[in-house]
């Protein structure tokens, strides 16, 4: 019943942005990385800092981990006004994932050596769920399966939280997906969206793993991490700089360059991403069985396909 009632708060909450992001002129300008040409209101991802309100009203407890949310989020929402230096940025990242660590106990599970390396692999998770973030329908679309395989295995295989801290980013992700599942989106999702869907996802899947010492759940992400690691191995061949904008993502050449509608390729993504869940589920192996057999496809996939359709437009 009360998710119910937050639904149509959430619609709510979104229109009365869309009035806000339209009088300020908050939107989106296309640019080098872009997979649109029009312009489009930004920032649609604010919704996630609403279900987070709501989050801490309904479980106090959960203060620490939400207001690293927040910070994340609004240093992310200030980017996407003015444009922030990296610096700036990640000072407020490594901020918000050190109250992320302190409510889970990082400190007091892992050595010192091995919270920095945590920390960059946080970090660089939240920036890569960022980077897949360019076409319409992909961070809700993906969300929605990932935070759906987290609610199964809380309800089914281990309680690991409240359901609540997963309904709700979920209830988030149907109304922004209603605006932006769109071939003419309404709004998009902003680095505030796909910044704090991320660490909303991490501290779940972080919770998860350590709770049940069980370290398959990190394939929870498998797809966007397969096409961002070897994006990255592409661009270091290519003797390019990592940290600039492109559009060498398998998803962007998909959508650009081989003129895929942008909700095929986004329900593409989600949908592999679902069949992996659903293998990390029900095979009771070792990770190193499951990894290697729900990723292997997906590098090949990358290896095999995308130089062909990289030459392919080349010529």
């Amino acid at each position: 019943m009360l998710y119910l009632i937050l639904l149509p708060f959430f619609f709510i909450g979104m229109l009365l942005y869309f009035k806000i992001a339209d009088h300020y002129n908050i939107i989106d300008h296309p640019n080098e990385r872009s997979s649109h040409s029009e312009i489009t209101i930004r920032g649609g991802g604010i919704i996630y800092l609403l279900a987070a309100l709501i989050t801490l009203i309904m479980h106090t407890e959960f203060w620490m981990p939400i207001l690293g949310l927040f910070i994340i989020g609004i240093i992310s929402f200030a980017d996407d006004r003015i444009t922030l230096s990296g610096r700036v940025r990640v000072v407020f990242h490594l901020a918000a994932v050190t109250l992320l660590f302190l409510f889970l106990g990082v400190f007091q599970i892992f050595p010192i050596w091995m919270s920095i390396i945590l920390y960059i692999l946080v970090i660089g998770i939240i920036n890569a769920y960022n980077f897949m973030d360019g076409i319409n329908g992909i961070t809700g679309a993906y969300s929605i399966v990932v935070l759906g395989g987290l609610q199964y295995v809380n309800y089914e295989v281990v309680n690991f939280i409240q359901p609540d801290l997963i309904w709700l980013p979920i209830l988030a992700s149907l109304v922004f997906l209603f605006f932006n599942f769109r071939k003419k989106a309404k709004c998009f999702a902003g680095d505030v969206g796909s910044v704090t869907v991320a660490f909303w996802i991490i501290f779940l899947l972080l919770k998860l793993i350590l709770l049940t010492d069980n370290y398959v759940y990190v394939l929870f992400l498998a797809v966007y991490g397969v096409d961002t690691v070897l994006t990255i191995i592409h661009r270091l061949k290519l003797k390019q700089n990592i940290f600039d904008a492109h559009r060498l993502h398998f998803y962007q050449i998909l959508a650009n360059e081989q003129k895929w509608p942008h909700l095929i390729v986004s329900s593409v993504y989600a949908l592999l991403q679902l069949g992996i869940i659903v293998a990390v589920i029900y095979w009771p192996w070792s990770f190193l069985s499951v990894f290697l057999i729900t990723t292997i496809p997906l590098v090949l996939i990358y290896c095999l396909i995308k130089p062909r359709i990289i030459v392919v437009t080349e010529m």
